[in-house]
């Protein structure tokens, strides 16, 4: 029941994130996305900083940077990049690929076996989710490609990583999170600055927005994902992925007036299930049989003694 608890809880972050197509393309200033990476990420990680109120120390001030980088610092910019260059949804298709990856690095790094279960609900996972978003004649774009995979490899190196490095003594899932959204943050604003120019000026709209990704899509959201990598194991927690395109879908039909066809409702139906099964636990191994008490064994040896006609005096 706990463990169901932490899944429940660590899916909300897939689920947030499928809001921010939705929630950027009716509240936020259009093509500025790296102004809105920088405003996700940065005053949520210095938020929770405040609210935890403690920093990095020693090696935790690069572990952060490192960990900041991969999971937001340049996960954040290939995203978009990718979502800009491939039309059709090929960027939500190579993101659903990252649970491969994280499998794969999750077993190299974290000595988690890659079970057949899990391969085939990653796999699964991904066809679902193909179902969804490709649309027929959808074009390929090399760098948008490349910066598609670049971007699954990022997150699912950062949540491995997550994983590995765990966190320091005393200090809880709050504070690593704040520590990586700050750090993300950091990395972006000059990125954001140098590309998109001056920040574009805000309306009513734009600050509910902003203020949701902020809270719900970023900082609650990744709060709860680290939570859930601390718990669970990395390749459970990114088998929840799919669920954030799943939810893009959900939201673009009941919001926006999008439709949905059937073939769309049944990769739903299919990437659905494939997340469930991803999650189910793996087979209890047999307890191994316990060892004969000393009275058990000498009971044992004069049964065997007698059938052999031998009685040890």
């Amino acid at each position: 029941m706990k463990r169901l608890a932490t899944v429940a809880l660590t899916a909300l972050a897939p689920i947030s994130w499928g809001s921010t197509y939705a929630v950027a393309t009716e509240l936020l200033p259009p093509d500025r996305p790296l102004f809105t990476g920088v405003m996700r990420a940065l005053p949520a990680g210095l938020m929770l900083i405040a609210v935890a109120r403690i920093l990095p120390k020693g090696a935790w001030w690069w572990k952060s940077a490192v960990l900041g980088a991969l999971n937001i610092g340049a996960f954040f910019p290939l995203l978009f990049l990718a979502a800009y260059r491939l039309p059709g949804g090929v960027a939500a298709v190579l993101g659903s690929l990252g649970p491969l990856v994280v499998i794969g690095l999750a077993a190299l790094l974290l000595g988690e076996k890659a079970s057949t279960k899990a391969l085939l609900a990653a796999i699964v996972g991904a066809f679902g989710v193909s179902m969804v978003v490709l649309k027929a004649g959808a074009a390929l774009d090399l760098v948008g490609v490349l910066a598609g995979i670049a971007s699954s490899v990022s997150m699912a190196a950062g949540t491995v990583m997550t994983k590995r490095w765990g966190r320091p003594e005393g200090v809880g899932p709050l504070a690593l999170t704040g520590w990586q959204l700050t750090a993300g943050g950091l990395l972006l604003l000059p990125v954001a600055a140098l590309v998109e120019g001056a920040p574009p000026a805000l309306d009513g709209k734009a600050f509910l927005g902003y203020g949701y990704m902020m809270l719900i899509n970023t900082g609650i959201a990744y709060w709860l994902w680290f939570r859930g990598i601390g718990r669970l194991t990395a390749t459970s927690v990114t088998l929840l992925g799919p669920l954030s395109p799943l939810t893009a879908a959900v939201i673009g039909w009941a919001a926006l007036g999008q439709s949905l066809s059937p073939v769309q409702v049944t990769g739903m139906t299919i990437a659905f299930a494939a997340t469930i099964v991803g999650q189910l636990p793996g087979r209890t191994p047999r307890k191994p049989q316990e060892p004969f008490s000393i009275s058990e064994q000498n009971d044992r040896n004069i049964s065997m003694d007698l059938g052999n006609g031998q009685v040890r005096r």
